[in-house]
């Protein structure tokens, strides 16, 4: 057995407990986990990760949205991440009631093993800019490998985008797909992301600030950072700002640019005002 789904069960801390004897068995091999909508609190995230920490090795993809995490049950895992035998690559924690603490957590943990790590959904959980900070300190870590960062709703404005470009741009060589949709980033926000993006070493692909509370100053500064190194990016997503004639005029040019060829902004032709 190498993948095991699943998802939007009723385990409940109990059937997950049934489920970690197998894990913690050195003969388990399995390499994907989707317990994703499964009704698992913090027992249940305590089992797992027990049972993950005494056979750490082959897991790679842990999927467990949706679920009761809280702080406490990513103070769990979290012992299981900063074990230097863990090689998870994928770990998926949207929605699942994680604040300030639990970033924390999660952050202190990655930078004690920052390099297997690929991909990191965490949207839906109330991060605030405090957690994001938090989570900066392991973006910044030049052997942290991320590629994929899902902070979508996640409660971020200004400060938060701060740290995050300020991070990313330490260490920008690695990201690929940053989705921020549904924070309050405004302009002021997205200026800072903008430094990070006119960064010749910037090699992000996809980038989603759909609803961010965006106005056309924060769409001349990432129009300007584009122009400067436009060759990377390959999706815009900017649906549900307050774009108005002259950043469409602008985005409309950015499109047409011969070094942005691949680039596709969503949202460039339409101004739905929040």
């Amino acid at each position: 057995m190498r993948e095991l789904q699943l998802s939007g069960n009723k385990a409940g801390d109990s059937g997950v407990k049934h489920l970690s004897s197998l894990l913690e068995d050195p003969n388990c091999k399995l390499e994907k986990l989707n317990l994703q909508n499964c009704s698992i609190g913090e027992e249940g995230f305590r089992a797992l990760a027990s049972a993950l920490r005494s056979n750490p090795s082959h897991m790679r993809e842990l999927q467990l949205g949706g679920n009761i995490a809280g702080d406490s049950g990513v103070k769990h895992l979290s012992s299981l991440l900063e074990d230097p035998n863990c090689k998870l690559e994928k770990l998926h924690l949207y929605y699942c009631s994680i604040g300030e603490e639990g970033f924390r957590a999660l952050a202190s943990a990655l930078r004690s093993n920052p390099s297997h790590m690929r991909e990191l959904q965490l949207s839906g959980n109330k991060a605030g800019d405090s957690g994001v900070k938090h989570l900066s300190s392991v973006l910044e870590d030049p052997n942290c490998k991320l590629e994929k960062l899902h902070l979508d709703n996640c409660s971020i404005g200004e400060e938060g985008f701060r740290a995050l470009a300020s991070a990313l741009r330490s260490n920008p060589s690695h990201m690929r797909e940053l989705q921020l949709w549904g924070n309050k980033a405004g302009d002021s926000g997205v200026k800072h992301l903008s430094s990070l993006l006119e960064d010749p070493n910037c090699k992000l692909e996809t980038l989603n600030l759909i609803y961010c509370s965006i106005t056309d100053e924060g769409f001349r500064a990432l129009a300007s950072a584009l122009r400067s190194n436009p060759s990377a990016l390959r999706e815009l997503y900017l649906n549900g700002n307050q774009l108005g004639p002259s950043a469409q005029q602008l985005l409309s040019k950015l499109e047409k640019h011969p070094n942005s060829k691949h680039l596709q902004i969503h949202g460039s032709n339409e101004s739905i005002l929040l």
